[in-house]
């Protein structure tokens, strides 16, 4: 995989240009002994309250990855940093079974969400377990979860989710924004291919597993045009509801996804970028609540009518982030009610 430059990080107080493109990476394991692991979302436009992210970075490497400017926290870049130097929770499981049980009134009825920053199921997980193990205290102590990831990895748990499906509650989204296997390779450099997260979902599915596709995100002039195809396969493969979700380009998550789409894509980056900037209305990026995950105008009108039809003739269960007043009732959109 192309390594990418790490932007210039704002909590240092100088920053260092390589003369030449960066060469290529080793993947780098930190073992961290956690001292919490529930957090706890404020934000009124993502539907969960709760989470848990057993890792810091992700493998994946996805392009668009709004979590890279929390790498910056750790005194590394949300570059290449971000995808190579991956920090494990080692205690997350113990912990959450003590955070569970001292947290069991306030998190009456919630969904806890796995995970709301970076891929429970990415490629160090085969080695560590830690999501497993997680998975399996919110087993013991009935707690609901739901999972979203690109990583075929959990095929290896769905006996464990699926007896979780028939008890507290378990359901698993697995994120499929391509369905062009090249443009997905592009951007999402070592996540599974299209087709692979789709056997995925399958597998799931046929244990009875309730799940569903998340379109995330929606690239408007790449992969706008590929919803259909998506939701189509997705539906094929025993997925029950969808979701869309514009993309986002936070801080230092432009330049890191610039660099790679004009890499990958040259002749389709200026297309790109016009297209978000029509749905932003002038602008690549929203920061505002209740505007941060949908766009504005008839392109994206257009696009959430294309999205809305084709779930209604599939039989889709339909999931929106709108743009709402703030604040707004808790477990909507992706987990509650439409």
């Amino acid at each position: 995989m192309r390594s990418v430059a790490n932007p210039p990080n704002p909590w240092h107080s100088h920053h260092v240009e390589l003369l030449e493109p960066p060469p290529a990476a080793p993947l780098q394991v930190f073992e961290e002994q956690a001292k919490s692991i529930l957090s706890r979302n404020d934000s009124p436009d993502i539907p969960f309250t709760w989470s848990v992210n057993p890792y810091r970075g992700c493998l994946h490497g996805c392009a668009y990855c709004y979590a890279r400017p929390s790498h910056q926290y750790l005194d590394f870049g949300a570059g290449t940093d971000f995808e190579r130097k991956i920090v494990v929770k080692t205690n997350a499981a113990d912990l959450l079974r003590a955070e569970l049980g001292a947290r069991s009134a306030a998190m009456r009825g919630e969904v806890l969400a796995f995970s709301g920053v970076t891929d429970c199921y990415q490629p160090l997980e085969a080695s560590y377990g830690v999501t497993r193990a997680c998975l399996q205290a919110c087993r013991d102590l009935q707690q609901p979860v739901n999972v979203i990831t690109k990583g075929a990895l959990i095929e290896r748990d769905v006996d464990l989710l699926a007896a979780m499906a028939r008890g507290a509650g378990a359901s698993v989204f697995v994120s499929i924004p391509f369905a062009d296997a090249a443009d997905a390779r592009a951007i999402e450099p070592q996540a599974p291919s299209p087709e692979r997260r789709l056997r995925t979902l399958a597998t799931l599915a046929a244990a009875g597993v309730p799940v569903g596709v998340a379109v995330a995100p929606v690239i408007p002039g790449l992969n706008d045009h590929q919803v259909p195809a998506v939701l189509e396969q997705a539906k094929a493969a025993g997925a029950s509801r969808a979701f869309l979700i514009l993309l986002r380009l936070p801080q230092e998550v432009l330049p890191v996804f610039e660099e790679r789409l004009r890499a990958a894509m040259p002749q389709r980056a200026d297309k790109v970028f016009a297209a978000l900037a029509e749905v932003r209305g002038g602008a690549l990026q929203e920061s505002r609540f209740g505007r941060r995950m949908v766009g504005e105008g008839p392109r994206w009108q257009a696009i959430e009518q294309l999205f809305r039809i084709q779930c209604a003739r599939l039989g889709l269960q339909v999931r929106i982030e709108r743009k709402v007043a703030v604040p707004r009732p808790r477990q909507l959109g992706l987990f509650g009610g439409s």
